[in-house]
């Protein structure tokens, strides 16, 4: 009884449905904005191919990976739209996850933590009653009104929350951010930010950045939550979000951080503020509704949140520093902890006629291709892939071999691939150490 009162207990959906608003508009602007910016260019039809997700190479045959993709983003732009007016929400909200879902693993050049997490989002909303008050579903169909909602749907958003701050929190813990050397050299590639530029090359802002960094990451949930910081830690939210909006250009993620906290004021302050001239308020009573697969639903959200736990954690199990091979980096709320760039440089052998032939990357990736080949091993390794199934379908059997070297955080290069490994005949391993990336030994030590 004590589990379903918690779970199941009825409450206004204010919050909810304000949030429904919010982020119906924030997601159809995250469409038709990938249009407007350039991005859907880019990303998916300026190159002759994407790195997807490994895996998720099925999606290479997509037919919308050239201009077509200008249309895919015009309809997910319409699905926010009707998110965000409450109608046929169930259709629009899943229509909207699985097309994202297809956008955010059919590419990586594009990695951001914040397109994995609005992919959750999008699910995780789809379980929601959202659409139950102040929609055009529930005008339409005043069978489905209701001012109520079971109290896990605020529970549910709030713990993916504090599972993302935290563990980017965590994540900063580290020697090259602790003593200002990540956020400094950070700040100074925004230096051109107008504005601020100028600002943020002061001494003292990568210190101020570094530790209110780990401090709001780590804090803010719990301060959200406690009554009495509540409204500072909203006011702070405000600035720290704003600031990474101009300085970092993460797209809309900051105003979607803003839009959560409808989630952690009380019912009747959300409902006084927005929407007090448009819905009844519900007032608070013992009714509790347990659904009919109650069982089912606790023990499969349960394994998310243990997925969700135990998936950031994983780069801990495997051999080597994760900042050097990064086999761990992604699904792990890792973003913006350090600066890294490099080289590659790729040679087919031929193995019947033993002619070496070095590859132009130039002639296959994008500019925004190029950036990702010079870092990230599990690129390399596609790319290595690719050219073998190329050079294949001609009827050449081949090797393929990559000097590759890194730079982190202004340490000197260093060879980041074995070179005298052939990546066209080693597999990838998700869970294991590529024993073809280098030991980076003593190489992000402090002196």
């Amino acid at each position: 009884m004590k589990v379903n009162q918690f779970l199941f207990s009825r409450i206004d959906n204010s919050p909810l449905v304000v949030f429904r608003v919010f982020f119906g508009l924030l997601i159809m602007l995250e469409a038709w904005g990938a249009i407007a910016t350039g991005w859907v260019r880019r990303i998916f039809v300026d190159p002759e191919f994407t790195f997807n997700f490994i895996g998720f190479d099925f999606f290479q045959s997509f037919p919308g990976t050239g201009s077509q993709m200008y249309v895919y983003f015009i309809v997910m732009g319409i699905f926010g739209a009707m998110v965000m007016l409450g109608y046929r929400y169930r259709l629009a909200i899943i229509g909207y996850a699985i097309m994202w879902s297809v956008v955010y693993l059919m590419q990586k050049s594009a990695y951001n933590n914040h397109y994995y997490l609005l992919m959750l989002l999008l699910w995780i909303m789809a379980l929601f009653p959202a659409n139950t008050s102040f929609s055009l579903d529930a005008k339409r169909n005043p069978a489905i009104r209701d001012q109520s909602m079971p109290r896990w749907v605020p529970l549910l958003i709030i713990t993916q929350l504090w599972i993302v701050y935290t563990y980017a929190s965590i994540a900063k813990v580290y020697p090259d951010w602790l003593d200002g050397t990540a956020p400094q050299l950070l700040m100074s590639g925004r230096k051109n930010t107008q504005i601020i530029g100028v600002f943020l090359q002061l001494l003292w802002v990568p210190w101020v950045v570094a530790y209110v960094g780990i401090i709001f990451d780590g804090l803010i949930i719990p301060a959200l939550l406690w009554k009495k910081t509540r409204k500072w830690a909203f006011i702070i939210s405000i600035f720290f979000h704003l600031f990474n909006s101009i300085v970092f250009q993460i797209g809309i993620f900051p105003y979607m951080s803003l839009a959560f906290t409808v989630f952690f004021f009380p019912t009747e302050v959300i409902h006084r503020i927005f929407l007090k001239r448009w819905k009844p308020f519900y007032k608070a009573t013992q009714e509790i509704r347990v659904p009919k697969f109650r069982t089912l639903g606790i023990i499969v959200i349960g394994i998310y949140f243990v997925f969700q736990i135990l998936l950031p954690s994983r780069h801990w199990l495997i051999e080597d520093n994760v900042l050097w091979a990064e086999e761990g980096h992604r699904l792990s709320w890792r973003m913006m902890l350090r600066t890294k760039s490099g080289s590659s440089h790729f040679t087919i052998l031929d193995k019947a006629t033993n002619k070496r032939t070095a590859i132009n990357l130039n002639e296959y990736l994008s500019q925004k291709q190029m950036r990702n080949i010079r870092t990230k091993p599990d690129v390399i390794w596609q790319f290595a892939q690719r050219l073998k199934r190329e050079y294949a379908a001609k009827g050449q059997d081949i090797s393929v071999f990559v000097n590759c070297r890194v730079r982190i955080n202004g340490r000197k290069s260093r060879m980041l691939i074995d070179n005298k490994v052939d990546l066209a005949a080693v597999s990838w391993d998700p869970w294991r150490h590529a024993t073809w990336i280098l030991d980076s030994g003593d190489y992000l030590d402090k002196e």
